[in-house]
Order: C-alpha cells, then sequence, then structure tokens
C-alpha cells in the first residue's frame, strides 16, 4: 500500500470512531509497555476505543508516524485529533487534562480521577 493508500485509511479509522488508539499489540493483549499504559488510562476512565495493533502491518506502523508526524507508537487520537503518545497521555491524566479533554469532545467515560 503507498503512503497516501495508508494515510488515507488511518484519517478513516480515525473519523469513523470517537477514541483510537494506535499501539503495539491491543487492548487486552498490549505488546509495549507504553501501549500498555495508555490502555490502562483508557481503561481506567472507561473509555470505550478502537485499538489498531500496528504490529499486524508495517505500512500502517511507519505510515502513523509520518501521518501525525509523531516519532513514537502509542499515538491517541480522539474525535479526529492526534492528542499525543504515552508520556503526555499520562501527564494529561494525572492532571485531570484528559478527562476533561474527553468532556469537551463529548466522549463519554467513567469519570475516574486520579487518586494521590
Amino acid at each position: 500500500m503507498s503512503e497516501q493508500a495508508v494515510h488515507d485509511w488511518i484519517r478513516k479509522t480515525v473519523a469513523n470512531s470517537d477514541v483510537v488508539l494506535f499501539m503495539k499489540g491491543t487492548q487486552n493483549f498490549p505488546q509495549c509497555g507504553f501501549s500498555a499504559q495508555v490502555a490502562q488510562i483508557l481503561g481506567h476512565l472507561g473509555v470505550t476505543y478502537k485499538d489498531v495493533n500496528v504490529l499486524e502491518d508495517m505500512g500502517i506502523r511507519e505510515g502513523i508516524k509520518t501521518f501525525s508526524n509523531w516519532p513514537t507508537i502509542p499515538q491517541l487520537y480522539i474525535k479526529g485529533e492526534f492528542v499525543g503518545g504515552c508520556d503526555i497521555i499520562r501527564e494529561m491524566f494525572q492532571e485531570g487534562e484528559l478527562q476533561q479533554l474527553l468532556d469537551e469532545k463529548g466522549v463519554s467515560h467513567g469519570k475516574a480521577t486520579l487518586t494521590a
């Protein structure tokens, strides 16, 4: 598949789901620690999301990096907007910003908060 075809597929996938996580592995079986952390955060928040296992397709694995201009995986998209990778998502969650973004975008979640 050409890079343009991969980008078109990614664009369609992101547009068709409120929350999409491009990750190594799946939400039920993450295959890297960073993907596992983001999946755990989304699970903790009760967010329903589509997972895309980049290990299944090298074109998507490389294409997502050029699509977002972001060099690492996982990558989280909410309502078609690239939010960030593991470090950004973890920080946003800890500060309550991820929950706020989900609310602003109208994405239902369990309203869980970090308790220290």
